[in-house]
């Protein structure tokens, strides 16, 4: 990105985070979050919604109290525990396998650890795992850790091309690598969350409402 663009690019993104948060808040943090909750959730809640990601954690949680308990329990019955949220088999194998792992290498089903580490240190070490993509990434880095990270997700890249702060060729897996320096300082909680906010209200996949929406005047293509 040429340092012209980056900064319209920047001034753009500074102004929507300024917009959004007058309209509907700065987002607080959670006050007690776990890493490995965290990362869990957010594997669940890939390639379904929240309400289905939501039923399948709780049913794991119910039925298996201790992330061991996973592990000691047949596949079968993991499986069921994740039917509601889809590709139950692939994200079953997914977890267990992620769960291996880290008591392999911490002695301990817990993700705490990686609190001693930097952010670029974490992506190296747990962006290796199969499943954890850019967004799992980010999630368990934002939310998980409390760390200033971005998760580009199929609200936040849809609302980003179309406020023209994310180019329309870039995938997700790019747009994680080409917010890094647009996100105003220590706003990548408030961004995101109150994108998905707007794309869930306003901004809708179908029929957006432009005719009520309060980003139009830095909206380059408004409907």
């Amino acid at each position: 990105m040429q340092q012209n663009e980056l900064k319209k690019s920047k001034e753009r993104v500074k102004k929507i985070t300024h917009l959004l948060e007058q309209r509907f808040g700065i987002p607080k943090r959670e006050r007690e979050t776990d890493p490995l909750d965290v990362l869990i959730q957010t594997i669940l809640s890939q390639n379904t919604n929240d309400r289905n990601r939501d039923r399948a954690f709780q049913r794991l949680k119910r039925r298996f109290p201790h992330w061991d308990d996973v592990l000691e329990a047949r596949a079968e019955t993991v499986i069921e525990a994740l039917r509601p949220g889809g590709l139950a088999k692939q994200k079953a194998r997914r977890i267990r396998d992620i769960l291996r792992w880290i008591r392999m290498r911490y002695a301990t089903l817990s993700l705490v650890p990686l609190q001693r580490m930097s952010s670029d240190e974490i992506k190296e070490t747990v962006g290796k795992l199969k499943g954890v993509g850019p967004k799992t990434l980010h999630c368990l880095l934002l939310f998980g850790l409390k760390r200033e990270a971005f998760p580009v997700d199929t609200h936040v890249l849809r609302i980003g091309k179309r406020l023209g702060f994310i180019p329309e060729k870039l995938s997700a897996e790019e747009a994680h690598r080409w917010m890094v320096p647009l996100i105003p300082k220590e706003k990548s909680l408030s961004l995101h969350l109150n994108l998905i906010r707007f794309g869930r209200t306003l901004c809708k996949a179908r029929n957006p409402q432009c005719s009520s929406c309060f980003l139009t005047a830095v909206c380059p293509d408004p409907r």
